[in-house]
Order: C-alpha cells, then sequence, then structure tokens
C-alpha cells in the first residue's frame, strides 16, 4: 500500500527525543506511530469512519502484536480526554501549565464567590473579550463537557480547562473572578 508518511521527532527535554510518525492510508484513514522511550511501541489507526484500531507491540519485535483495541469514535474521544487529564488530573498538577510554544493550557477552578459563576461562556464572552479559549469543563460530580458552547453555564467549584497565550489565559481568569475585565 502506497501512502505518504512523515516523521516528526518531538523534543522532550535533554537528549530525549519521543519519535512520531503519520502516514497516510489511502482509503482508510490515517495511520500514527509512536515509540516511547521506554521501547514501546504504540500503533493508532484512524479509519475514516471515526473507528480507532490501537496495536500495541511486543518490545524488540516489529511484527508481534501484544494487543489490538477498537474504539468507535466516542469511545476515542473519552480515552483521549482521560489521557489528556481532562477528565482527571492529579492533585500534584491541580495547578500545573502545559506550555506548547505560546499556547497555555491550565486548569482554573471556578470560586464560589466568582462573579462568571452561573453565568454562560456565551453571556461572558470568553473568547471575544480574552482570547481564550474553554476547551472542557469539569462539573463538580465529575461531568466533562468537552468543547462547551456558548450555552454552557459555569458552574462554582467546575474546573475550567483553558487554553490561549499567557496573557489569555490569565485574562479569562479575571473574567470570570470579577464578571468583567
Amino acid at each position: 500500500m502506497i501512502g505518504y508518511a512523515c516523521s516528526i521527532f518531538y523534543h522532550a527535554g535533554g537528549n530525549n527525543m519521543i519519535s512520531f510518525r503519520e502516514t497516510e492510508l489511502p482509503g482508510i484513514g490515517r495511520k500514527f506511530q509512536l515509540n516511547t522511550r521506554s521501547g514501546d511501541r504504540l500503533v493508532i489507526i484512524i479509519h475514516e469512519d471515526g473507528k480507532r484500531e490501537l496495536y500495541i507491540f511486543t518490545p524488540g519485535s516489529a511484527e508481534e502484536c501484544t494487543a489490538v483495541v477498537t474504539l468507535d469514535d466516542q469511545e476515542a474521544r473519552q480515552v483521549g480526554a482521560i489521557i489528556g487529564g481532562v477528565v482527571y488530573k492529579p492533585t500534584a498538577l491541580e495547578e500545573a501549565e502545559v506550555k506548547l510554544d505560546q499556547l497555555v493550557i491550565d486548569w482554573y477552578k471556578v470560586e464560589s464567590g466568582a462573579k462568571g459563576a452561573g453565568k454562560t461562556v456565551g453571556e461572558l464572552k470568553v473568547r471575544e473579550k480574552t482570547g481564550a479559549t474553554i476547551i472542557a469543563v469539569i462539573e463538580p460530580d465529575h461531568t466533562t463537557h468537552i468543547t462547551p458552547g456558548p450555552d454552557q453555564v459555569i458552574a462554582a467549584h467546575s474546573t475550567l480547562v483553558l487554553a490561549g497565550t499567557r496573557e489569555a489565559v490569565k485574562a479569562c481568569k479575571r473574567l470570570i473572578l470579577h464578571g468583567s475585565l
């Protein structure tokens, strides 16, 4: 099968590089291969119909597959949210920021006295006023809303996953806390 391949190496600090390869599979979808620092190899195939297949290979073997998991689109998105830290974030990372060049992703717990609590994303005009994006809302009962729309109510004690420049994320926090900038 002929396909387009692109190898990408991400710098992970020090001399550690993460090897990530993307290949187009004509008529099927795309294949992503990750070779981890620990020597594991994970292959993910995303089919055009939304189905995902995950293959875990035996360390040191290019052919022997240890496990295969097939997920539909909804299951894959939920697993992605879990792995990405949207659904659960360890306590030690409560104030952690993930920086990707100019992009900052931050978790913000809405205080009970926040003026923006009880208002919708649209009412606050979060993106328009701050330039930040709310990529998820995790309610106190752990109900998660990924890519919430303008009608999403921001409840007190919920955790927001914010993305944008450092300045935009700080402005978004101020907007939610004070109700205006």
